[in-house]
């Protein structure tokens, strides 16, 4: 006959009473093993580890406090619960990462009357191992070579950009009117986030703050690094 599997409730006793064994020399009191699994009743700690002795899992001394002894079955058992659950994490862990996109945070972009200065090609470069993390599901394009802003300025409030934001950029070395893109000024060195316009023999990059005047520049002086694909707010 073949013999009941152990319940989950059975297989979670003696998982914490093969780990509590070994980490402290002795048993766990069945208070400590009610505590544990998540049961309240010393009752139905009692009955169940009554049923893993009459399956050959441990032997029990009623009369003394931590009367438990695990047999050879039972570390057998344990072991293959506690493989399972570390396989079952990992899998879930694995699952969790395929649904998210690490972004690198490359710096820091200009969003005011002024572009920021550069200490670099581009932007001011932050640490190599900074990143955001997108969800895959809020992207529509590929991921593989986007990379992050952080908005310093309130050039941009209008188009819901704030100081202090995050953008996802999508590299591009050309813009249509009207899109949000991060510019390198080869002249001045320097690099801001606004809307790119060609107006005949000129290029304007307009803030959307009422307050702010638009920057006129040569288009041989404008480099474009990317489009804006996606603002992350930041809240205090």
């Amino acid at each position: 006959m073949n013999e009941k599997p152990l319940s989950k409730r059975q297989q979670s006793i003696l998982q914490f009473t093969h780990g509590y064994m070994e980490d402290h020399g002795r048993p766990p009191t069945i208070r400590e093993i009610g505590k544990a699994v998540g049961i309240n009743s010393t009752s139905v700690v009692n009955y169940n580890l009554g049923k893993l002795e009459e399956k050959g899992y441990l032997d029990r001394d009623p009369d003394v406090s931590r009367g438990l002894r695990l047999t050879e079955k039972a570390g057998t058992v344990a072991h293959s619960v506690g493989q399972a659950v570390g396989n079952a994490a990992a899998s879930m862990r694995d699952a969790v990462e395929s649904l998210i996109v690490r972004v690198p945070l490359w710096g820091d972009i200009g969003a005011s009357a002024s572009p920021l200065p550069t200490v670099n090609d581009v932007f001011p470069a932050y640490d190599e191992e900074d990143a955001v993390v997108v969800s895959s599901k809020m992207l529509k394009v590929k991921s593989d070579n986007l990379y992050a802003l952080r908005v310093r300025g309130d050039s941009m409030i209008d188009a819901m950009v704030n100081d202090g934001d995050i953008v996802i950029m999508q590299p591009h070395t050309e813009a249509r009117n009207g899109e949000m893109v991060a510019v390198y000024l080869r002249n001045d060195m320097s690099a801001t986030l606004k809307r790119f316009y060609v107006e005949g023999d000129r290029v304007r990059l307009q803030p959307a703050n009422p307050t702010l005047q638009p920057i006129y520049v040569d288009p041989e002086e404008v480099q474009i690094q990317g489009k804006v694909l996606m603002v992350l707010r930041q809240t205090e």
